[in-house]
């Protein structure tokens, strides 16, 4: 395996399949196998997951709420999808821990960098929920974060495209694909893989990215053996 310690980044989207809100019962089953065959080849993986399936911060923002108070219910939301997922995983028998940012000790540890670590060690999937903790700061940025602090080798973001295009593909058929870039080569040309701050953090320190299809039966594999699946963003 070319990869030993991943963070897998998947948006809460992603989770409705084909429905209008909500979890999909068959997507979230899928991509609970899918993360298994990379448990059982041995890899350690953490997940963070968005939760605008069921809420956004931004959405409250729009009807004229405080964005803080819209921000740590869209917090919640990543919870919900995050015991949905850890549900899944441990209904097909992968050993899971869940820690949250924001403390809910009835259902979630607290995040402690060590204590994560050392479930990534002993074969655990740990499943990092509430985001940051904090407001103003997307899932995105709480995956950078947490990958940089667990010493992950690669974020690998789960998408419903196959990499990053000049444009948008779903819109631009003509969109041609990248199979690798650089850091300052998504900045000049302004493509958008993650916001900001979250992709400022895995420049500076040196934190590879990956985009692929999450939705290919097999592509998790693919990728953590080392196989042109998506695209690399390196340096």
């Amino acid at each position: 395996m070319k990869y030993h310690r991943v963070l897998l980044k998947l948006s809460g989207e992603a989770l409705m399949g084909d429905k209008n809100y909500g979890i999909d019962n068959r997507v979230l089953r899928q991509y609970a196998e899918e993360v298994k065959t990379i448990v059982d080849a041995g890899v350690e993986v953490a997940i963070v997951i968005g939760g605008g399936n069921i809420f956004r911060g931004v959405q409250a923002e729009e009807g004229g709420m405080e964005r803080t108070q819209g921000d740590y219910m869209g917090m919640l939301a990543t919870m919900i999808n995050a015991m949905a997922l850890q549900a899944a995983l441990e209904s097909i028998e992968v050993s899971t821990r869940l820690q949250s940012a924001i403390e809910m000790k009835q259902i979630a540890e607290p995040f402690i960098r060590r204590r994560a670590i050392r479930h990534l060690e002993k074969g655990r999937v740990v499943i990092f929920g509430a985001g940051t903790g904090n407001p103003f700061f997307t899932t995105d940025s709480a995956a950078s974060l947490r990958a940089i602090e667990i010493d992950a080798n690669v974020i690998l973001k789960g998408t419903r495209v196959d990499g990053i295009y000049t444009e948008d593909p779903e819109k631009n058929p003509e969109a041609e694909r990248f199979e690798t870039i650089t850091f300052t080569e998504v900045f000049e040309k302004g493509l958008k893989v993650m916001d900001m701050t979250a992709f400022t953090l895995c420049n500076e320190n040196d934190l590879p990215i990956i985009v692929f299809d999450m939705n290919e039966p097999g592509n998790l594999m693919r990728v953590i053996k080392g196989d042109q699946v998506g695209t690399l963003v390196n340096f």
